[in-house]
């Protein structure tokens, strides 16, 4: 065996090594990129019924609202929630939620109520919740069923 052999042998555990540390520092920070998540809702909205939920794959976000409280539960821990109620001028009331009980309920005192004030009423709603990198959007229309 020449030397070349011999310091390939001995190398190369080392840049096996060093190949595993930095594909991982390359996921870690591919993984802390801001990303977007679009959710969808799954059937009719009706926020104040407590029948509207969200959803993006395994992720669920529930609205509802409870005498002027709203209040948001999801699937997994939440970082921030907005809410934002559309006008009919397309100006935006904002709502920034606080934790409830853990990060999985998120709450807030809104106008909701007063602005879908007879059944067959719908409003626009927009909804923004974050999880460390990640950041999910919603626009959808809640509306009254029955009050």
């Amino acid at each position: 065996m020449n030397k070349h052999t011999k310091l390939a042998i001995l190398i190369a555990p080392l840049l096996l090594i060093a190949g595993y540390i930095a594909s991982d520092y390359y996921l870690e920070h591919q993984a802390a990129q801001d990303k977007v998540f679009y959710l969808n809702q799954q059937n009719n909205c009706d926020v104040l019924a407590d029948k509207c939920v969200l959803e993006s794959g395994e992720f669920l976000i529930s609205v509802s609202d409870r005498q002027g409280t709203t209040q948001i539960n999801a699937t997994f821990p939440l970082d921030t929630v907005v809410l934002m109620l559309v006008n009919d001028d397309n100006s935006q009331q904002i709502y920034q939620l606080a934790m409830a009980d853990s990060p999985y309920y998120w709450q807030a005192k809104t106008d909701l109520r007063e602005s879908i004030p007879r059944a067959g009423d719908s409003r626009k709603l927009r909804l923004v919740a974050k999880i460390k990198g990640g950041s999910y959007i919603s626009e959808f229309v809640s509306t009254t069923i029955s009050r």
